[in-house]
């Protein structure tokens, strides 16, 4: 993969983890303002995750790398997007798998394991790259984590 370089998120963390990754996955959007993107077609997806934090485990990782990808590349790879009806609701627009959801529903996912880790790390910023020359950054506001 060609090394990519991302929006940077500021914060006052000591660790910075970032993870690059890709999955092929098909989607179309349901929507009349979507043109040709209303009919299946594919991608393959390139991800960044940054998850940040002050603690790193028994392990001495901050969280492991693998992980991450198992998260995303496990559950979406070589996948029909709309099909996977736990992420993605093609009855609210809100929930079609746009980049922007695609990328929002990754970080949820991440998150909710992140949770669950004993030192609670943080996943600050997740991009998903849908072509060579198009890509969304999702951040989380600081209410969105469990606890704050």
């Amino acid at each position: 993969m060609i090394q990519q370089f991302y929006p940077q998120v500021q914060h006052d963390y000591r660790y910075e983890l970032n993870k690059d990754f890709n999955f092929s996955a098909a989607h179309f959007i349901p929507h009349d303002e979507a043109g040709k993107c209303k009919n299946v077609h594919g991608h393959t997806y390139f991800v960044n995750v940054t998850v940040a934090g002050d603690t790193l485990n028994d392990s001495g990782f901050l969280v492991n790398f693998q992980l991450i990808k198992k998260l995303v590349h496990g559950r979406y790879d070589h996948t029909i997007l709309n099909d996977n009806t736990l992420d993605f609701n093609d009855l609210q627009s809100e929930n079609f798998p746009t980049t922007e959801v695609v990328a929002r529903t990754i970080w949820e996912n991440i998150q909710k394991y992140l949770d669950q880790l004993s030192n609670k790390p943080k996943c600050i910023q997740v991009v998903v790259r849908e072509t060579p020359t198009s890509y969304v950054v999702y951040r989380p506001r600081k209410g969105d984590f469990d606890g704050e």
